[in-house]
Order: C-alpha cells, then sequence, then structure tokens
C-alpha cells in the first residue's frame, strides 16, 4: 500500500498555494478529489497570464469534480460529500468560503471528524485579515526581496515560488500532524497558515545575519561578498554559463588550489588564512575567475568534484529537464497528457522505502464527477444528468 492510501481529500484550493499542498499528499498516495467551479475550473488552468503547462505541474495525481458552490443544490451535494472524507483544503480569498458557507463549523456539523485546512495571505486574524495575496507578495511582505539583490541595487523578486509553494508543503505537513493527532484522539481540527508567516520560515539563516535582533536590516549581498563561496563565469556565450563555488572551510580552500592546478595559492600569504582571503578578496576572486572562464561550467563542475570541492553549475530550465544525474534516478517524468502531448513533470523528492506512487497526469475539468459522485453518494444517472442539465455539476 501507499503510505497514504486511506486518506481522502476534498481539495477546494486554485492556483499554487492550495494545489502544491494538496498535490504533496497525491504523492503520498491520498484520493485527493479537486472541487472546481463548472466551466471555468481552477484559475490555474489558463489565461492570459497562466503559463500553458502550470496547471499540470500542480495538479497531477488528483482527480477532477465540477460542482457549482453558487447554487444551493451544488453546496449541499459537496455537504453530502464531506463525510467521506478526512481532509478538506481550501486557499479561496478573504471571505469567500464564508459566502459560500462552507466555514469549518459548517463542514464540522457534518462531520465532527473533519480535518479543516485553510491557506490565507495573512491569517483570518490581525490588521492585514481583510488583505488578498499571491507569491510575490508574501514574500515581500516576509523580507524576502529585502534581502535578493546587489548591494545598493533595488530588491529582486527571488525566481522560485517559495511564498505559495512553500506554504503549500508546510501545511501538507501541518495536516499530517492533525492527521496523526486525529487517529489517536478520534477529534480533527482547524488548520491554518499564513502565506507572510510560512515565508519567514525561509529567512532565518539570513536574520541570524543581523547585525542587532531587530535594529538593523540585513543588507542585499548577491551573489556573496567572499570569493571562495561565489559564483563565477564560464566559457560560453549562455545566460547561464556560470558555476557556484563553496569551498567554505580550509580544507576545501586547499582543494580547490588543486582543482584549479595551481596548489601554491593554499600557501601564498595573500590566501593562507580566511581572514587573508578575505583581505585580498578581489585579487582572489581575479584568480578564480581565470581559471574558470576557460572551461564550460560542466567541466568546472567536474574537477570540483574530484577534488570534493562543493560545487555545480547554474542549470537552466531546459538543462534540469535534461539532466542525467535526475534523469537515472528517475525524477525526471514525461506524461502523455490528452490536450498537451509529451509533457515533462519534475518528480516528488522525498522517498520511501516501502511506498511508491506513479505519476498520473493533471485532471480534466471535471473528468471524475460522476466517478466520485457514484462512488460517495451512489447517485443514480438520472439524478446526474438532472444535475448536469441545470448546470450544477459538470464534466464526463
Amino acid at each position: 500500500m501507499t503510505a497514504l492510501k486511506e486518506l481522502r481529500v476534498l481539495d477546494m484550493t486554485q492556483y499554487e498555494a492550495g494545489p502544491s499542498c494538496t498535490q504533496a499528499l497525491a504523492w503520498f498516495g491520498a484520493d485527493v478529489v479537486k472541487v472546481e467551479p463548472p466551466g471555468r475550473g481552477d484559475p490555474g488552468r489558463g489565461g492570459d497570464i497562466i503559463p500553458q503547462n502550470y496547471f499540470l505541474q500542480w495538479n497531477s495525481n488528483k482527480r477532477s469534480i465540477a460542482i457549482d458552490l453558487t447554487d444551493e443544490e451544488g453546496r449541499q451535494l459537496l455537504l453530502e460529500m464531506v463525510p467521506h472524507y478526512d481532509v478538506f483544503v481550501e486557499n479561496y480569498g478573504p471571505g469567500v468560503v464564508d459566502r459560500l458557507n462552507l466555514g469549518y463549523d459548517v463542514l464540522r456539523e457534518v462531520n465532527p471528524s473533519i480535518i479543516y485546512a485553510s491557506v490565507k495571505g495573512f491569517g483570518s486574524t490581525g490588521p492585514y485579515a481583510d488583505r488578498k495575496c499571491f507569491d510575490g507578495v508574501a514574500q515581500a511582505m516576509a523580507g524576502a526581496l529585502s534581502i535578493t539583490g546587489r548591494p545598493g541595487d533595488e530588491p529582486l523578486l527571488p525566481g522560485t515560488t517559495t511564498g505559495d509553494s512553500g506554504t503549500g508543503v508546510q501545511l501538507g505537513m501541518a495536516i499530517l500532524a492533525a492527521y496523526i493527532q486525529r487517529l489517536q484522539t478520534g477529534d480533527g481540527q482547524y488548520v491554518e497558515i499564513a502565506m507572510q508567516e510560512a515565508m519567514t520560515y525561509y529567512m532565518r539563516t539570513r536574520m541570524a545575519m543581523a547585525p542587532g535582533w531587530n535594529d538593523e536590516p540585513v543588507a542585499r549581498i548577491g551573489n556573496g561578498s567572499r570569493a571562495v563561496n561565489n559564483l563565477y563565469p564560464c566559457k560560453g556565450d549562455g545566460a547561464n554559463d556560470y558555476v557556484m563555488i563553496m569551498a567554505i572551510t580550509p580544507k576545501m580552500w586547499i582543494n580547490l588550489c588543486s582543482a584549479m592546478g595551481k596548489p601554491e595559492l593554499a600557501d601564498d600569504p595573500r590566501f593562507a588564512r580566511n581572514r587573508d582571503r578575505v583581505d585580498n578578496n578581489d585579487v582572489l576572486r581575479n584568480e578564480i575567475s581565470a581559471w574558470t572562464k576557460g572551461l564550460t561550467k560542466q567541466q568546472v563542475a567536474e574537477l570540483l568534484a574530484a577534488e570534493d570541492v562543493p560545487g555545480g553549475p547554474v542549470l537552466d530550465t531546459s538543462e534540469l529537464l535534461n539532466d542525467p544525474h535526475l534523469k537515472e534516478r528517475g525524477f525526471i517524468t514525461t506524461i502523455d497528457h490528452p490536450d498537451r502531448g509529451e509533457v515533462p513533470i519534475l518528480g516528488w523528492a522525498p522517498r520511501l522505502s516501502a511506498s511508491s506512487v506513479d505519476l498520473v497526469a493533471a485532471p480534466a475539468l471535471g473528468e471524475h464527477t460522476v466517478e466520485i459522485l457514484t462512488q460517495d453518494l451512489q447517485l443514480p444517472a438520472a439524478t446526474i444528468q438532472r444535475l448536469v442539465d441545470k448546470s450544477i455539476i459538470g464534466g464526463s
């Protein structure tokens, strides 16, 4: 069996913060049923500003049911389904679930053991509770932009969407904790996570570098201020022809000199001790750059690895999907999607020796509507057809 074979999740999420959470649960084997509005579905399915494969990246291994929750009959249909599930997850904007009358108190009436999980930008209390939030806003208000960029330049938005997906993974852990507690007590509970607060988890190391507890902000340092812990250009004309080198211990510094073919630098009085390397930082950067510029980023990485020096090439997204190491480990999967054809998908990093889940393409809108209603509520075909005719449900 898979680790979460018996866990059933009603997934009323959209975009990324919620879907990343429920997809993680699905990849551990949970039965995740994604509830979407008929006709348009999750906004992440597409639009003027939504990447073509966005929905596919965050909704694999789920089933989709299309229900109009603004219709009272559709709402009652969802409430009839709730007793068949262990977890309910939503990440709608402030006040939306309340207007739909689908808050925790309502669902708990029909399923006292339900674990009800909510993603909010700033939580349900506090001065910011009514504010809408997306990834960039969460990162800005958690301090991530303030520490990203070069000294003297404007703040930069990090390329990764940890404000969304980083929040989702933390919520997944919280849901599992609540589930373990329920196995012991039989009681469900309400689980809430605020994106601003979740994002601060990834700030802790940089916060530790603050000159004071709260009187001075941590400054932007770009790629770093130390030559032996920095990014270097390599041979080639590509925008990502760079390698990251992190020779942070004395032994690694000696090994870096060996990898460069200049073992004498290890004893050079300008670089012998860490303080010497800091004092002569620019000179050392020039020495290392002169070496890296004559080699490709892969060649530099191989020489570093041979000398046990931590380092690696800057992989662009195409190189990542074709990385031989990730391919050999089975981390890159190609799914055959009925609308998009073959789509490469990044895998799920956690690996359990006694639990494995094959990756399945994200569902079409309402693809499993009939299947789920038949499974959960045993609705007859005539009733299902009537609901379809009234546009209360959609899909196949």
